[in-house]
């Protein structure tokens, strides 16, 4: 029987005021998924992204927006083993997690120790895994390298500091300046984006090994000329968020930076390179990395922060303060108001 319930959606693409809190109904989970109540919504960049329209390979509107989640089991269709009613499970979905519940094939659902913050968990499930995967996969930082990272301080950029950290690299970045201190004292050397003072004195370095960097567009010829010469270094993009911190205009489409971005490693005659690094739920790794990420937390090697929690009836808050909050790490959106 079907239930109705709450959902963020944008009707059509565009600023904050397409944004709508709508009711619909959801049917019982069909075979082999998995119906749950979902707790919080994960929040990033990509919603911002899709509600503009500008995300990769995004459907027509409406959608449902909402990256990833976590929640208890609520029903189990037939067919389903791996699961029972009350397990606190999380996944990554792309859409549709900005809802009371959601209907989600077993196979993406990761079983969450009882005992983990949920917020935390959360955070791992996409930002800290989206993290992990371009420090051990895409560049893999190793002990005395110079790491750069754009927007140290957001929520892919916090777990990239921490990983690459306890690689044993050295990390320098772009960041607010009301988070300059916070960093220093975790031993990162922080910049303003916008002055330009990180692009003269890591060159006066002799470059770095590896540029993390999520904007896109024309940063990425910044932080290419940034990269040490001499030895072999490497510039990872991903996430192109630019589109993200300019409301107001046309969003430009980033097919068109990332094929340039790769084209870079044609040079043949540099030991500098390329590579564009996004999170994949169907990728092989997936469920490997974030259950060593749930390892590292549950033995206190790491400590995902969150910056700030949203109750659903905010969602247009959470548009608006993207960028704009303080603090560094995760955001979440509360979906249900009994959340812990």
């Amino acid at each position: 029987m079907s239930q109705t319930i709450r959902k963020v959606q944008f009707p059509s693409y565009g600023d904050i005021s397409v944004i709508r809190i709508v009711k619909a109904e959801i049917p019982p989970p069909q075979k082999r998924q998995v119906q749950v109540d979902i707790m919080y919504s994960g929040f990033s960049g990509g919603d911002i992204n899709q509600r503009k329209g500008v995300y990769f390979n995004q459907p027509s509107a409406p959608v449902t927006p909402g990256y990833c989640f976590i929640g208890h089991v609520a029903t189990i269709g037939a067919g389903v083993s791996r699961f029972r009613k009350g397990d606190l499970v999380t996944a990554l979905t792309v859409y549709d997690s900005e809802a009371d519940k959601i209907n989600i094939d077993e196979k993406y659902l990761f079983l969450v120790p009882q005992a983990v913050d949920p917020r935390q968990a959360l955070a791992l499930t996409l930002d800290w895994n989206t993290a992990y995967g371009l420090v051990h996969r895409a560049a893999k930082v190793s002990s005395g390298q110079r790491v750069f990272i754009h927007g140290v301080s957001g929520a892919v950029g916090y777990a990239t500091m921490v990983l690459s950290q306890m690689q044993g690299a050295t990390v320098y970045g772009t960041a607010s300046k009301r988070n300059h201190e916070a960093l220093r004292e975790r031993g990162v050397t922080p910049f303003e984006y916008t002055s330009k003072d990180w692009i003269r004195e890591m060159t006066a370095l002799g470059g770095v090994d590896v540029v993390f960097d999520p904007l896109g567009f024309e940063s990425y010829d910044e932080s290419w000329s940034i990269l040490a010469r001499q030895e072999p270094s490497i510039l990872v993009g991903y996430g192109g968020n630019m589109n993200v911190f300019q409301e107001g205009g046309k969003p430009r489409s980033q097919i068109t930076a990332i094929s340039a971005l790769l084209a870079k490693n044609m040079c043949l005659w540099t030991k500098r390179s390329t590579s564009f690094y996004y999170i994949d739920r169907d990728r092989a790794t997936f469920m490997t990395d974030l259950q060593a990420l749930m390892e590292m937390l549950q033995k206190g090697q790491i400590s995902p922060l969150v910056k700030h929690t949203w109750d659903l009836e905010d969602i247009q808050e959470a548009h608006r303060g993207y960028g704009k909050t303080p603090g560094m790490g995760s955001f979440s959106i509360r979906v249900s108001p009994d959340a812990y």
